[in-house]
């Protein structure tokens, strides 16, 4: 992987994978220029970066606007696609939103790449939400797509835009569907955004963890690194066979033992556990672990950090920058979001999907 001198683009480069990409990358010499509106909710923070601040261009503006960003494109870069929002409540509060944000706007910034920097290297960030609640395990890039949520929906959609486009010869792009990313610059400050987060809020201001069930639900947790490896290989490569990968971790590990770990780790006492509410069984998809056989035979990648080293350097790095990320005075924030088209309306929920 050579991206010294290269120019590249990452969208969302201040949210939590991007950001880490972006310092791996000007580690790697390229030349980097962030594109990232920091909008409410989807975890960006400028502290992300602030390793490299003085290293990176940052073009604070939506994807979708192509006046914005004509000039950058000119230049053909290498592009990460990482923009949009994760999370599941707030697609499913707020619908219209998701849809603006995962994958209109996703549209609109393929539409202008292809316009200003035609057959563009594009990769982008996908999510195994894509499949919903597994048929059978481990899951493989053949397996039925039946999103569960909104959000799903619509970013299947946005990955169904990059092949669209791809196979017309207009860009030159692929999709990583990743699954449960953790590490250091995690938005800890955004509820809803997955167990691993809240897990870790709660580890770090010295609460107990709860689990719901048995914990027996199997996840296949990927440490950030890895999946910036994934990302720099992808872009780098000079073909690739298939339009979709998955992005796993190296083992799958039940929430039980996940919890327990994170506990030990963080010299706190083993999870207890409860009842399953009946509002947490209705969006529970069971287990679920990656097959990443096709990325590591085509691609060569393969996910190295045991998740006991990731977590463990994940904890280190949020004792050191906690400030950056949390207010200590609400160490349990809701699960609220503001509709900026209806400022009146917000959504709220306690609920933590895994």
């Amino acid at each position: 992987m050579n991206y010294q001198d290269k120019k590249v683009l990452i969208t969302g480069g201040l949210g939590f994978i991007g950001s880490n990409l972006a310092i791996r990358l000007c580690e790697l010499g390229a030349q980097v220029t962030i594109v990232d509106p920091s909008v409410n909710g989807c975890g960006a923070n400028d502290f992300n970066i602030h390793p490299v601040l003085g290293s990176v261009s940052i073009i604070r503006a939506s994807i979708a606007d192509s006046d914005s960003l004509q000039e950058a494109l000119r230049q053909r870069p290498i592009i990460f696609n990482l923009a949009g929002e994760i999370s599941h409540h707030h697609s499913m509060a707020f619908p219209e939103r998701d849809l603006e944000i995962n994958t209109l706007a996703q549209l609109h910034f393929l539409l202008t790449v292809a316009r200003f920097a035609p057959q563009s290297r594009v990769v982008y960030a996908g999510t195994r939400q894509v499949y919903g609640t597994p048929d059978y395990l481990p899951v493989d890039e053949n397996h039925p797509i039946k999103p569960v949520d909104f959000n799903g929906v619509h970013k299947y959609a946005a990955a169904m835009y990059h092949r669209m486009l791809s196979d017309m010869g207009k860009l030159d792009a692929l999709v990583l569907r990743l699954t449960n990313v953790y590490g250091p610059r995690m938005a800890l400050d955004v509820p809803c955004q997955g167990f691993l987060a809240t897990f870790l809020r709660k580890l770090l201001t010295g609460q107990q963890l709860e689990i719901f069930g048995d914990g027996k639900q199997l996840r296949d947790p990927i440490y950030v690194d890895d999946a910036v490896e994934a990302f720099l290989i992808a872009g780098a490569a000079e073909k690739f066979p298939s339009h979709s990968y998955n992005v796993g971790g190296p083992e799958p590990l039940s929430l039980a033992a996940i919890a327990t770990t994170g506990s030990q780790l963080a010299g706190l006492p083993s999870p207890s556990f409860r009842e399953f509410p009946d509002e947490h069984k209705r969006i529970d998809i069971g287990s679920y672990y990656t097959d990443s056989t096709r990325i590591r035979t085509e691609l060569g990648w393969v996910p190295r950090t045991r998740f006991q080293d990731g977590f463990e350097r994940t904890l280190a790095y949020y004792h050191s920058n906690l400030r950056r990320y949390l207010d200590p005075s609400q160490p349990n924030p809701p699960c609220k979001l503001v509709n900026h088209d209806n400022p009146q309306s917000e959504a709220k929920s306690e609920i933590v999907r895994a």
